[in-house]
This record gives structure tokens, C-alpha cells and sequence, in this order.
């Protein structure tokens, strides 16, 4: 198993990169391919309930927009339980299909879900190919300048434990002092927690012992074996494999760009008027329930917002 420490020799590549700073692509982990043990729903046959037209929203959808009567909006299958492939390996699902599903019915409009690379939505966008992104995109400061958006979740990083650790509690620095965490090389919660080992190491506590993976699911068996003590990375997928075997647990949460918040955001081209749209959109989903119901349907409650925001303060790259 490759694997390598701060401390030790290293062998093999860097793996399990998701969530870079300012870049939040979700298409590492595996896709799944069954109902999940959980009750996870991962057919086709998503029974979703429609969303009610919200007049702030229909009012203000661009013409362009409204011309064919469809949302055509990019998804980036492959990271559950934000967007993967049913069990017909062709219907897109997740949370985010269901949130674009969710917010075109709330336009009047109807969904065209898209298929799409992570690393290509940016050029599709601009291209006219499509009319929104809901992938998982953090809203950044150089997007801002590209881009509009309308925000729909928190961008959130989970300390997850073993189901029957002895470990309660990840919420500040001292709490992950002397532990083994696999955690990914080069990505946003690596810098976190490069920094809170700083500020232990200067406090005279005992060093984080990080754990490298060349693989996703040897990172989840070196957790769930015992030979390392807690994991550190999207909340999403972590919320997702604990939801479905059980194995693991959640014990802290942390802003995707600690130490300030960071948000994911339906993204559209900048000064296209769909942004504010959008906006109406997932507050009447909001308002309706209907939004709270997508986001515990996929065991994300914990990254829910009470409002959405127009172009809120992005992380700076």
C-alpha cells in the first residue's frame, strides 16, 4: 500500500486531490452502483417532487433563456453524492442534479442536464454550450470577474473517525495534535491542516502525522482499518460514505477556506441576468421546504444556507 508521512520515506504518487483552493473539483471518488445501505435512491427513478414556478424568478428569467423553454445546465458526474451516474450508467444524479432540476422548475423552465468534465465547464459556459453550471463550483474572486453567481450550498471540509473512535471531537488545532490523517496532497484542506500543525508545533504539542493515498479507497481503508485515526476532506463524499456502510462517523466541520467561509454557487456568464433569476429561484426552494428535502435526501443538511447570495465574497486563489 503506498503511503507516505512528513516524517517518513516517500513512496508512490500524490492522490486524492478534491477541493483545491479556489478550485473545487468533485470528480475523484468512485462512483456508486447500488442502493446503499442507507436507502441512498441511485436508479434512474429518482422520484423528485416538482418544484412550484416562484414568481420573483419567473419574472426575471432572461428571454434568451426562456426561447426553448430549458435550463441546459453542466454537471460533472463522478463524486457522489454531488453528481454520479444511476444504475443505468447513463442518468445523471445527486444533489446536484436534483438542485438543478429543482431550481429550472422554479424558472418555469425545463432541466437539460449535461454531462460534462469538471475542468471543462469553464469553456462550455463561455461558449454558449450551456447556460449554468451546478458542479460544485466555489465561488472565487478571479470567477467573480468572469462569472456571476447565486449561491446553493457551503462549501464545508469534515474530520471523519472511525464509527466507534474514541475521538468526539475535531473543531479546533489542538484537537488534531498527535493524530495520523489522511488527507489530500496539494489540496485546500491539506494547507489547513499544514497550518493548524504550525500552530501546535509552536505551541510545544505533538506533530499531525500525514497520511498520503495514491487512492480514495485506500485512504477509506487506512481509516477503517485502524491505521489512521481520522480523515480530512470534502464533507460531501465523507458525509456520503458514512451514510452508506456505517463504518465512519462526522466530527467536525470546517469552512472550505478557513479561516473564512466559502461558498458553492450556481454559476452563470457575468451580466446575463440569469444569476439574479437563479437567486429567486433557490430562495423560493428555500422558502418552500422542497430545497431542505434535496439537501437531506443526499445527507448534506450540514451544508445548507439560509439565503442564497448574489456574487458574495469569493476566496482569493
Amino acid at each position: 500500500m503506498n503511503q507516505r508521512t512528513t516524517t517518513g520515506l516517500i513512496v508512490g504518487a500524490a492522490a486524492l486531490g478534491l477541493l483545491l483552493t479556489g478550485c473545487s473539483d468533485p470528480g475523484s471518488n468512485a462512483t456508486a452502483g447500488t442502493v446503499s445501505k442507507q436507502g441512498f435512491n441511485l436508479t434512474p427513478e429518482q422520484n423528485r417532487q416538482a418544484a412550484e414556478p416562484v414568481a420573483a424568478a419567473t419574472k426575471i428569467v432572461p428571454a434568451s433563456v426562456k426561447e426553448d423553454g430549458k435550463l441546459t445546465v453542466a454537471i460533472a458526474p463522478g463524486s457522489a453524492p454531488l453528481a454520479m451516474f444511476a444504475t443505468d450508467n447513463k442518468t445523471v444524479i445527486g444533489d446536484e442534479a436534483d438542485i438543478a432540476v429543482a431550481l429550472a422548475q422554479s424558472l418555469g423552465l425545463e432541466a437539460d442536464l449535461v454531462p460534462v468534465s469538471w475542468a471543462d465547464w469553464p469553456l462550455g459556459l463561455e461558449s454558449g454550450k450551456y447556460e449554468a453550471v451546478i458542479s460544485n463550483v466555489t465561488v472565487t474572486q478571479a470567477r467573480k470577474q468572469k462569472y456571476d453567481f447565486a449561491t446553493y450550498r457551503e462549501d464545508k471540509l469534515g474530520f471523519y473517525v472511525q464509527a466507534d473512535s474514541k475521538i468526539k471531537e475535531i473543531r479546533a488545532p489542538k484537537d488534531v495534535a498527535g493524530l495520523r490523517i489522511t488527507v489530500g496532497s496539494g489540496t485546500n484542506q491539506e494547507k489547513i491542516l499544514l497550518s493548524w500543525d504550525a500552530q501546535n508545533k509552536k505551541a510545544g504539542l505533538k506533530p499531525v502525522s500525514f497520511q498520503y493515498y495514491d487512492e480514495d479507497a485506500l485512504a477509506s481503508v487506512a481509516l477503517t482499518s485502524g491505521r489512521a485515526d481520522a480523515s480530512f476532506g470534502p464533507n460531501a463524499s465523507g458525509a456520503y460514505k458514512a451514510n452508506t456502510d456505517g463504518k465512519t462517523r462526522l466530527v467536525g466541520l470546517v469552512p472550505g477556506g478557513w479561516p473564512d467561509a466559502a461558498s458553492i454557487a450556481v454559476t452563470v456568464k457575468k451580466d446575463s441576468g440569469l444569476a439574479e433569476a437563479s437567486q429567486a429561484g433557490v430562495n423560493g426552494l428555500i422558502e418552500s421546504g422542497l430545497y431542505k428535502q434535496i439537501l437531506d435526501k443526499w445527507a448534506l443538511g450540514e451544508e445548507a444556507i439560509p439565503t442564497s447570495e448574489l456574487n458574495p465574497p469569493g476566496l482569493k486563489d
